[in-house]
């Protein structure tokens, strides 16, 4: 089964790191990457440019509007994402307890809308 996990961050603590520790950052969180695509759970995972870099689109009765930046102001922002495969929710889940962010941020993790309901699919039992 896939999961999407969202990687939230707050920016500003970010942006507060040394040099040396957001490549520390980096480092890890590459290093865990590759470790996920040798066990063959990795499927795709990306960091974000900052969220001043968003643009917002709407559609409402037909007509498009942009809007620069955020929708809306929030602690956490969206950092990144990993998509994964895995067994089941508690596989997913012990994927996600090692990403290297989720010390010092947090992950949401959902299940792909393809996965079983139940206990073996997205509904599993922690």
């Amino acid at each position: 089964m896939k999961y999407v996990c969202l990687v939230y961050l707050v920016e500003k603590d970010m942006d507060a790191l040394s040099t040396r520790e957001a490549d520390a950052c980096t480092e890890e969180s590459l290093s865990y990457d590759e470790a996920l695509r040798r066990s063959g759970h990795l499927i795709a995972a990306q960091a974000l440019q900052p969220v001043e870099t968003a643009t917002t689109i709407r559609v409402r009765n037909g007509k498009l509007s942009t809007t620069d930046g955020p929708f809306a102001e929030t602690k956490e922002q969206l950092g990144g994402f990993i998509l994964i495969e895995a067994r089941d929710l508690n596989d997913a889940i012990q994927v996600a307890a090692k990403i290297p962010m989720a010390a010092t941020s947090s992950c949401r993790m959902r299940c792909s809308a393809g996965g079983p309901p139940g206990p073996s699919g997205c509904a599993a039992a922690r």
